[in-house]
């Protein structure tokens, strides 16, 4: 057998060694966890893409979530194809109606638009009013249960030289301190003790009010609203 030079033999032991080396460095490669000038789809083989983000459009990068039908059901772009502009945080119905979004120029919501009280009478003598001198309810309202808290504020007035006092009944129970008529009820509290069984419901709320005899009480509800825990 012919002898090899002993320079071949160092370099076939050399190029094992880088062999090796690669084979190493392959296997023990992180995990890609960077997704830089493209973008990144996930869905499954032949259906829609579920998640995507990344570049869109020119400079803009954007995110959009898809329910398994294909229909959108999150999203934050523009749309302009520019790397400042603000981007909306939108939320989709089935049907791809937009239902909630955050406001951009301001901060807060866009959508939903929330009901909001409208002007109430200045003359107290108009308001809801009771002579009766035992709890009677003057006013009431129902509405859907979507937060755990509440907020109510209320002006009350009563007749000059007079006594009576003012309670708010949720659902049929107490909610809240009595307050003396003349004082502004103003409270924050829970709806319930069990709002998984509340959420969604109509919500009952009365207003009651008594009048010491021959005195008049009156009240007026001038902001209510749900509150988070």
């Amino acid at each position: 057998m012919p002898q090899l030079p002993e320079d071949i033999i160092d370099r076939l032991t050399q190029m094992e060694r880088r062999i090796q080396q690669l084979s190493t460095a392959v296997n023990t490669r992180p995990a890609l966890n960077t997704v830089s000038g493209g973008a990144l789809s996930v869905g499954p083989s032949g259906g829609p893409v579920i998640f995507r983000v990344g570049n869109w459009n020119g400079s803009e990068y954007q995110m959009e979530l898809r329910r398994q039908s294909g229909n959108r059901a999150l999203s934050m772009y523009n749309g302009d194809g520019t790397a400042t502009s603000q981007q909306p945080l939108r939320i989709y119905d089935a049907d791809e109606r937009e239902i909630i979004s955050d406001d951009i120029g301001n901060g807060g919501l866009a959508r939903p638009w929330l009901t909001m009280l409208p002007p109430q009478d200045s003359t107290y003598t108009r308001w809801p009013q009771t002579t009766a001198t035992t709890m009677t309810t003057v006013a009431m309202s129902y509405n859907v249960a979507w937060q755990p808290k509440m907020r109510l504020l209320m002006n009350t007035r009563v007749t000059s030289g007079y006594t009576g006092t003012v309670q708010v009944l949720v659902n049929g129970a107490q909610w809240g301190s009595t307050v003396a008529a003349g004082s502004d009820f103003n409270y924050e509290g829970l709806i319930g003790s069990d709002f998984a069984s509340l959420f969604g419901t109509l919500l009952k709320v009365e207003i009651q009010a008594q009048a010491a005899s021959g005195g008049t009480v009156y009240v007026n509800p001038v902001l209510m609203h749900g509150r988070q825990t």
